[in-house]
């Protein structure tokens, strides 16, 4: 049974999913935090503003996972760029039946391990295999996240739209650890469900905004504008197009048009993405994960992906530029 459950990363996600399950009856939550965030939380707790409401979640937290000792469930929920530095942390928080929970964007390290195609790899986010000796993918249960929030002030989350989080081993199939979590989650208030392969998830949503969210940081341009410009919303499709074959080759095939997916996108208005947010607010993006790690995938599987290429080059070059 979950008791002992610590998140990792209490930035707009993580910090959405901590004040929520801290209101389970008989589930201890704690979190590994440093700087702003860990004295914010450490006085007001997690303080999550959904609408009208307000939940004020007290956390026990702390920089040390010794502190915080073995647990149940961790929760990793920190950007792209941070999973490596925090790995060994997340290590050191996990007994011999530990899972964790990876609330991601993009490709993660452990995104091959379920696939149907042997010998794929991404050194693209785990260069030398660090973040999977520390975290095996069999420790690993995937998690994608259909909710936006963002952070106002160091621990305190506003959250925007979306409940749902679908879960699924890494590794693939299923499994009652799935099932214990999904229902968990369910008692949190959270729109779970399970299901056998994860790694379709996690690529249909990087196909939705693995071009969104790159166009809006070099052109500071909100979702419906991207899409309003012909030849914008044109180039988007085309790496929609490359990445579909991407996903077909490795098992992940999308049933969608782009042109589909654009109706979802409109439909969010004038969205600010994820990274566009990272870049007002000076942090690290995801370049890797949303764009490196599908075209080192492309690489292994021989499909081409010219737009692809631009789109990573330019941003690349947009964030070295940036320090």
């Amino acid at each position: 049974m979950l008791k002992d459950v610590c998140i990792v990363g209490l930035g707009a996600i993580g910090g959405w999913l901590a004040a929520r399950l801290q209101q389970v009856d008989g589930l201890r939550v704690s979190a590994l935090a440093r700087g702003d965030t860990l004295a914010a939380v450490r006085e007001h707790g997690v303080r999550l503003h959904s609408g009208a409401r307000l939940l004020q979640a007290p956390l026990r937290v702390s920089d040390d996972p010794a502190e915080l000792g073995p647990q149940d469930l961790v929760i990793l929920a920190v950007k792209g760029p941070a999973i490596a530095g925090v790995a060994g942390q997340v290590a050191a928080l996990c007994g011999p039946h530990t899972r964790v929970l990876t609330a991601l964007n993009g490709l993660p390290w452990w995104f091959t391990a379920g696939l149907p195609v042997p010998g794929l790899a991404l050194t693209s986010v785990d260069p030398e295999g660090r973040i999977a000796a520390a975290i095996p993918p069999e420790r690993v249960i995937g998690c994608v996240v259909h909710a936006s929030c963002f952070t106002t002030a160091p621990g305190c989350i506003q959250h925007v739209m979306g409940n749902g989080l679908l879960i699924g081993e890494a590794v693939g199939g299923g499994s009652s650890s799935v099932a214990e979590l999904a229902a968990l989650l369910a008692r949190a208030g959270f729109g779970a469900e399970a299901v056998d392969s994860i790694q379709r998830e996690v690529f249909y949503k990087l196909w939705g905004n693995m071009t969104t969210n790159p166009v809006s940081a070099l052109t500071r341009a909100t979702t419906d504008r991207i899409l309003a410009d012909d030849l914008v919303r044109e180039f988007t499709t085309a790496i929609m197009r490359e990445a579909a074959l991407i996903g077909e080759r490795v098992g992940c095939p999308i049933a969608q048009t782009p042109q589909d997916r654009h109706v979802i996108t409109r439909s969010l208005g004038a969205f600010k993405t994820s990274m566009l947010q990272d870049i007002e607010a000076g942090r690290a993006i995801e370049t890797d994960a949303l764009l490196a790690a599908p075209r080192e995938l492309a690489q292994q599987v021989g499909v081409a992906t010219p737009m692809l290429d631009a789109l990573l080059g330019l941003t690349r070059l947009m964030d070295r530029c940036r320090s």
